[in-house]
């Protein structure tokens, strides 16, 4: 069994920076995914990464402010966060894809493997 892991909310002002680790038990393939779900809202698939050859993709309204990256020595993919924003302000997921061998899914019933989410929000 897969078991992911969460790390790096917190509160945050504005404008500010986290950077949110996602440490899994083992190595695996084929793609690992950042989601969030904002109060009265569904869970949204925000950026993936594959394992074989680095591509990735994100939501439009994180390109440009998010970052996704693997060190995959550490089984450990990163979400690097600037320029946050309150609408930002959600509990953020990692989650795994075995399946996804030609794609990179945006899509949370995608996945299959997730972690138990870390709270971040973005306030004055």
């Amino acid at each position: 069994q897969l078991q992911v892991v969460e790390s790096g909310g917190r509160l945050v002002q504005p404008g500010g920076s986290l950077r949110l680790s996602c440490v899994a038990s083992r190595p695996y393939s084929h793609a690992i995914g950042w989601f969030r779900q904002a109060p009265g809202k569904d869970r949204e698939a925000i950026s993936c990464i594959k394992t074989d050859n680095l591509y990735t993709k994100y939501e439009d309204s994180v390109k440009g402010r998010f970052t996704i990256s693997r060190d995959s020595a550490k089984n450990t993919t990163y979400l690097q966060m600037d320029n946050l924003r309150p609408e930002d302000t959600a509990v953020y997921y990692c989650a795994v894809d075995p399946s996804a061998v030609l794609y990179c899914p945006l899509h949370p019933k995608e996945y299959l493997y997730w972690g138990q989410g870390t709270q971040v929000t973005v306030s004055s």
